[in-house]
């Protein structure tokens, strides 16, 4: 790489995880304002309570990846513009093509970057922080808790009424079980919890009622062990079950569901194809910030931030307007996930060939 390569990169990269380390903080300040009360009020541990922070961190700047890289482009374009150092470049006889190779390079790291969070580290963080926040900060709300009602096979449906992904722990917890369209058998308890040393399941306040047909039967016990047909995914509340899963088992999930016939696959796709649209998302606001920063303007840096921010702004609009229609309706979660790629890249090209000038 040449001097004009680092220089670039350099800038690019540092400048970018300079808007982290400036967001980041403001981020977990607001957040922490809306919920201290809630949070005050819970019975959390101060390592949980720190543990909740670093998930969130992990997981909201992973999710603004490519705004915040898009917004720290402009931000040191415009600064090389100001100064006429990109019309020293492009006179010394470098062309707009080859004055994008750093660019490019700097975009090919960070959407790396965000590939492996994307895979490992952000659904480790997500079911942290979404543990957390339905077990202290949304449990009294009946809406948002976490209700999970699932049938898991031709005969048996279950209930838990909030689940920590962290603990695997779920609370209020019932399974039902039918033959020829009649409850022959109820199973409830008041907790219910994974153990992986032992590969089962723990109930607590275990209750057994059997259906007969003049009197029932039930069996009670403190404390029982036992296996279930169930995965401990189907405990999960479905509005956050995907963000938490690895990439392998999100693709095996999803297989899984498929055949059950369940109604959030396009939810669950979303959350799959989205790991690799980011990163593209990456390049795409890469090129539509250089072509439109590298230019000197009237109005200086001030102008082309504020187009930025409109950008961002409509960017942010169409994932989510496209993302809810494919997760409450038939649309395609594929088209829903690429169309705004597909769009503002036909932007990026257009900005391009105009800068080019």
């Amino acid at each position: 790489m040449k001097i004009l390569d680092w220089y670039i990169l350099k800038r690019y990269l540092a400048t970018f995880f300079g808007m982290l380390l400036l967001f980041i903080p403001i981020a977990i300040t607001v957040h922490l304002a809306e919920k201290i009360g809630k949070i005050l009020d819970s019975e959390a541990s101060g390592v949980e309570i720190a543990q909740y922070l670093l998930d969130f961190t992990i997981y909201f700047a992973h999710l603004l990846f490519p705004l915040f890289l898009f917004l720290s482009v402009i931000w040191f374009t415009s600064k090389l513009a100001n100064n006429t150092e990109i019309v020293a470049f492009l006179s010394s006889g470098v062309s707009f093509t080859r004055f994008l190779r750093p660019y490019l390079i700097g975009a090919a790291l960070v959407g790396g970057l965000s590939i492996l969070m994307g895979l490992f580290l952000a659904p480790k963080a997500s079911a942290g922080f979404n543990g957390f926040k339905y077990k202290y900060l949304d449990r009294n709300n009946p809406i948002e808790n976490g209700n999970v009602i699932k049938q898991i096979n031709d005969n048996e449906i279950i209930y838990v009424s909030s689940f920590d992904p962290k603990q695997n722990s779920g609370y209020n917890f019932t399974l039902e079980h039918f033959k020829d369209g009649k409850m022959t058998h109820k199973i409830s308890s008041t907790n219910i919890r994974y153990r992986d040393r032992d590969t089962l399941y723990r109930l607590k306040n275990y209750v057994l009622r059997k259906i007969g047909i003049d009197t029932d039967e039930i069996f009670t016990e403190r404390t029982k062990d036992t296996l279930f047909s169930f995965d401990l995914t189907d405990l999960t509340p479905a509005k956050y079950i995907a963000e938490t899963l690895p990439y392998t088992e999100l693709v095996d999930f999803i297989d899984k569901e498929e055949k059950r016939g369940s109604s959030n696959i396009s939810r669950y796709k979303l959350e799959l194809y989205r790991k690799w649209s980011l990163p593209v998302s990456v390049f795409v606001l890469t090129l539509i910030a250089v072509a439109v920063s590298s230019i000197k303007r009237r109005g200086g840096m001030g102008v082309n931030l504020a187009f930025g921010i409109t950008v961002a702004m409509i960017f942010v609009f169409f994932d989510k307007i496209f993302g809810t229609l494919a997760a409450q309706s038939d649309f395609p979660p594929l088209i829903a996930v690429w169309f705004p790629n597909f769009i503002f890249g036909i932007g990026a090209i257009f900005l391009l060939r105009n800068a080019k000038r």
